[in-house]
């Protein structure tokens, strides 16, 4: 696994994304926290097709806080079954990875 992940989630309200946002961000877990929306999200939910306005969580962490972070946004999160998935960083600004690191917990 690569050093930094870019983790994203969806939420129902935009309080509740800046919620999030701000916990994990004091919690030294996410670097920076990115609230967008609303966005609308199709998806199947208990044998049917459903649509909802959500608001989009873009995290920025590093994979060796990766289990804590999806613990303590599992435990933050409104949805049963909630979306959190974590794609690699393949390369970046090396002063904007070097910020992500020196801003994070250690």
């Amino acid at each position: 696994m690569t050093r930094h992940l870019q983790v994203v989630t969806t939420v129902d309200t935009e309080e509740k994304a800046q919620e999030i946002a701000r916990a994990l961000v004091e919690r030294r877990l996410v670097a920076c926290a990115q609230v967008l929306g609303p966005i609308t999200s199709t998806y199947w939910w208990q044998g049917q097709v459903e649509s909802a306005q959500e608001w989009l969580c873009i995290l920025k962490t590093r994979s060796d806080l990766y289990e804590e972070l999806e613990r303590t946004l599992t435990s933050l999160h409104p949805y049963e079954v909630p979306e959190i998935l974590a794609t690699p960083v393949a390369a970046g600004n090396p002063a904007y990875l070097a910020w992500l690191d020196e801003t994070l917990k250690r």
